[in-house]
């Protein structure tokens, strides 16, 4: 643990991080960290440079598949009470960039601002929902976006403004860093009202997710003007199954990790749709799980 000299009571060498991800699967990182403050995370980070090590950040693992062999250098999970914060200010919230994003748009709700609601069940953190730009038909979570606190890749502290950050189709130019807090101006709106659509969303948006007890993660992002279920459907690939994994039957671009499931099964299922519905359909599928 040389490396780490003074970061003992926060870095730990071969996590398992099947257990930090919704898909339950994958080997170890290299090393892992939960920092208590922005400044000790700028620190891990600038010693992971100095050390020339690879960082990456684990937010709540919805979207993550884990290699079997696993991860080298340094995975960071933002999830101290820190980077979990949430407080309203005038019509804006500043929320920490490990905070789940279902718990801000209730938030948010509950304090009586509009615009978030149509995020309500998608999975993740606050942090990876803006540097991916999280979005419905409705809209992205970054129009609302006014301010963000993040830690450069060299360590560094940085503040950005809307202006100074790009969103487009879920995509920002925030990759480049790990984003520590946000601020999002919203509509005041009735609280009651929102809490209503609130429930409604959360219901239809449910219905087309797998069940909570099942190890699921969605696979590909829904083309422009088309969804990305249908077409593996129209493909004739409902119920496909490669070892381990399977494709969800309330909603086909979800796939399943049963017990005996590991990476390489679900790697095999990718490769299988994205094959098929190119040859079958002639589109191409863009991946919205991240493969460590």
């Amino acid at each position: 643990m040389g490396t780490w000299s003074g970061f003992e009571k926060v870095v730990r060498p071969s996590e398992v991080l099947a257990m930090h991800t919704w898909l339950g699967l994958g080997g170890p990182a290299q090393y892992y960290a939960e920092p208590r403050t922005a400044e000790e995370l700028a620190a891990l980070v600038a010693r992971a440079k100095q050390e020339g090590l690879p960082v990456r950040v684990l937010g709540a693992g919805s979207n993550i598949l884990v290699r079997d062999e696993g991860v080298p250098g340094l995975v960071v999970h933002l999830g101290c009470p820190a980077f979990m914060d949430m407080r309203s200010q005038e019509n804006r919230i500043i929320v920490g960039g490990g905070a789940s994003l279902t718990r801000v748009v209730t938030f948010a709700a509950h304090e009586g601002f509009g615009g978030l609601e149509t995020l309500v069940a998608i999975p993740g953190t606050v942090g990876g929902a803006v540097q991916g730009n999280v979005g419905t038909h409705s809209g992205d979570i970054g129009e609302w976006v006014r301010r963000v606190e993040v830690v450069t890749l060299s360590g560094m502290i940085e503040t950005r403004t809307h202006r100074e950050i790009l969103f487009s189709r879920r995509k920002s130019t925030l990759d480049d860093s790990l984003i520590v807090e946000v601020e999002l101006e919203l509509t005041p709106e009735d609280p009651a009202d929102l809490t209503r659509r609130l429930h409604k969303l959360w219901i239809l948006r449910k219905a087309g997710q797998p069940l909570g007890h099942q190890n699921s993660a969605r696979l590909f992002k829904d083309p422009r003007g088309a969804s990305a279920a249908e077409l593996i459907e129209a493909a004739g690939l409902k119920g496909t199954q490669i070892g381990g994994a399977t494709l969800c039957d309330r909603n086909v671009n979800f796939v399943v990790a049963e017990a005996n499931c590991s990476a390489n099964d679900i790697m095999r299922i990718i490769d299988t749709v994205r094959t098929q519905v190119q040859n079958r359909l002639g589109v191409q599928l863009e991946l919205d799980l991240e493969i460590w």
